[in-house]
Protein backbone atom coordinates (compact mmCIF):
# COMPACT_ATOMS: atom_id res chain seq x y z
CA UNK A 1 0.00 0.00 0.00
CA UNK A 2 1.65 3.48 -0.90
CA UNK A 3 1.72 6.54 0.70
CA UNK A 4 -1.33 8.01 -0.74
CA UNK A 5 -3.18 4.54 -0.22
CA UNK A 6 -2.59 4.93 3.10
CA UNK A 7 -3.70 8.54 3.82
CA UNK A 8 -7.04 8.23 2.10
CA UNK A 9 -7.96 4.55 3.79
CA UNK A 10 -7.38 6.71 7.04
CA UNK A 11 -9.24 9.84 5.84
CA UNK A 12 -11.97 7.30 5.03
CA UNK A 13 -11.85 5.82 8.31
CA UNK A 14 -12.03 9.01 10.13
CA UNK A 15 -15.02 10.16 7.63
CA UNK A 16 -13.39 12.94 6.34
CA UNK A 17 -13.68 14.55 2.69
CA UNK A 18 -10.53 15.60 0.98
CA UNK A 19 -12.01 19.09 1.45
CA UNK A 20 -12.23 18.50 5.47
CA UNK A 21 -8.89 16.79 5.50
CA UNK A 22 -7.41 19.39 2.96
CA UNK A 23 -8.67 22.49 5.77
CA UNK A 24 -6.85 20.65 8.58
CA UNK A 25 -3.65 19.87 7.40
CA UNK A 26 -3.78 23.63 5.86
CA UNK A 27 -3.25 21.94 1.98
CA UNK A 28 -5.30 22.67 -1.10
CA UNK A 29 -7.76 19.86 -1.63
CA UNK A 30 -6.33 19.66 -5.43
CA UNK A 31 -2.87 18.61 -3.58
CA UNK A 32 -4.28 15.87 -1.31
CA UNK A 33 -6.13 14.33 -4.10
CA UNK A 34 -2.43 14.21 -6.13
CA UNK A 35 -1.08 13.16 -2.74
CA UNK A 36 -3.66 10.01 -2.34
CA UNK A 37 -3.68 9.14 -6.43
CA UNK A 38 0.57 9.06 -5.92
CA UNK A 39 1.06 11.82 -7.87
CA UNK A 40 2.87 13.67 -5.92
CA UNK A 41 5.60 12.41 -2.79
CA UNK A 42 4.65 14.73 -0.43
CA UNK A 43 7.41 16.32 1.94
CA UNK A 44 7.98 15.38 5.46
CA UNK A 45 6.58 18.64 6.66
CA UNK A 46 3.31 17.77 4.90
CA UNK A 47 3.31 14.32 6.61
CA UNK A 48 3.21 15.75 9.80
CA UNK A 49 0.72 17.86 8.88
CA UNK A 50 -1.68 15.16 7.29
CA UNK A 51 -0.71 12.89 10.16
CA UNK A 52 -1.51 15.31 12.83
CA UNK A 53 -4.87 16.61 10.69
CA UNK A 54 -5.95 12.53 10.93
CA UNK A 55 -4.86 11.97 14.55
CA UNK A 56 -1.95 9.22 13.40
CA UNK A 57 1.87 9.11 13.65
CA UNK A 58 3.40 9.72 10.84
CA UNK A 59 4.74 6.05 10.56
CA UNK A 60 1.29 5.11 10.41
CA UNK A 61 1.03 7.06 7.31
CA UNK A 62 4.38 5.87 5.41
CA UNK A 63 4.07 1.82 6.73
CA UNK A 64 6.82 -0.38 7.65
CA UNK A 65 7.24 -1.78 4.24
CA UNK A 66 7.85 1.66 2.64
CA UNK A 67 10.81 1.90 5.42
CA UNK A 68 14.09 1.16 4.36
CA UNK A 69 15.03 -2.54 5.05
CA UNK A 70 18.59 -2.98 5.72
CA UNK A 71 20.02 -6.87 7.11
CA UNK A 72 20.60 -6.42 11.17
CA UNK A 73 24.16 -5.34 11.74
CA UNK A 74 25.53 -6.95 14.67
CA UNK A 75 28.07 -4.05 16.76
CA UNK A 76 30.26 -5.27 19.63
CA UNK A 77 31.01 -3.14 22.36
CA UNK A 78 33.32 -1.18 21.29
CA UNK A 79 31.60 0.39 17.92
CA UNK A 80 28.56 0.52 20.00
CA UNK A 81 30.23 3.09 22.40
CA UNK A 82 31.35 4.82 19.37
CA UNK A 83 28.43 5.42 18.02
CA UNK A 84 27.01 6.05 20.64
CA UNK A 85 29.73 8.58 21.58
CA UNK A 86 29.82 10.26 17.61
CA UNK A 87 25.85 10.66 18.78
CA UNK A 88 26.77 12.83 22.00
CA UNK A 89 29.35 14.84 19.26
CA UNK A 90 26.41 15.65 16.99
CA UNK A 91 23.69 16.35 19.77
CA UNK A 92 26.49 18.63 21.05
CA UNK A 93 27.20 20.44 18.45
CA UNK A 94 23.10 20.97 17.29
CA UNK A 95 22.46 22.11 20.85
CA UNK A 96 25.61 24.79 20.35
CA UNK A 97 24.71 25.94 17.11
CA UNK A 98 22.58 29.20 17.24
CA UNK A 99 19.30 29.30 15.94
CA UNK A 100 18.95 25.78 14.65
CA UNK A 101 16.13 26.25 12.10
CA UNK A 102 14.33 24.55 9.32
CA UNK A 103 13.28 26.04 6.05
CA UNK A 104 13.47 29.25 8.23
CA UNK A 105 11.46 28.25 11.18
CA UNK A 106 13.01 26.93 14.40
CA UNK A 107 13.32 23.61 14.95
CA UNK A 108 10.82 21.82 17.84
CA UNK A 109 12.32 19.26 20.04
CA UNK A 110 10.07 16.69 18.18
CA UNK A 111 12.14 17.89 15.00
CA UNK A 112 15.04 17.75 17.03
CA UNK A 113 14.75 14.38 18.17
CA UNK A 114 13.28 13.20 14.88
CA UNK A 115 16.86 14.91 13.20
CA UNK A 116 18.69 12.65 15.84
CA UNK A 117 17.16 9.48 15.08
CA UNK A 118 17.96 10.30 11.33
CA UNK A 119 21.50 10.93 12.50
CA UNK A 120 21.87 7.93 14.21
CA UNK A 121 20.60 5.77 11.91
CA UNK A 122 22.73 7.43 9.40
CA UNK A 123 26.06 6.76 11.34
CA UNK A 124 25.00 2.80 11.83
CA UNK A 125 24.25 2.12 8.04
CA UNK A 126 27.59 4.16 7.74
CA UNK A 127 29.32 2.03 9.96
CA UNK A 128 28.10 -1.29 8.72
CA UNK A 129 28.94 -0.27 5.11
CA UNK A 130 32.35 0.29 6.10
CA UNK A 131 32.18 -2.85 7.80
CA UNK A 132 31.53 -4.65 5.42
CA UNK A 133 33.33 -3.50 2.72
CA UNK A 134 36.65 -3.57 5.13
CA UNK A 135 38.96 -6.11 3.73
CA UNK A 136 39.74 -8.47 6.90
CA UNK A 137 43.45 -8.17 6.54
CA UNK A 138 42.82 -4.01 6.97
CA UNK A 139 40.73 -5.12 9.81
CA UNK A 140 41.37 -4.43 13.27
CA UNK A 141 41.30 -7.75 15.24
CA UNK A 142 38.18 -6.50 17.58
CA UNK A 143 36.28 -6.08 14.21
CA UNK A 144 36.60 -9.76 13.04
Amino acid sequence: MTVGQRIKAIRKERKLTQVQLADKANLSRSYLADIERDRYNPSLSTLESVAGALGVQVSAIVGEENLIKEEPAEYNAKEEKDIAKRMEEIRRDLENSDGLSFSGEPMSPEAVESLMEAMEHIVRQTQRINKKYTPKKYRKDDQE
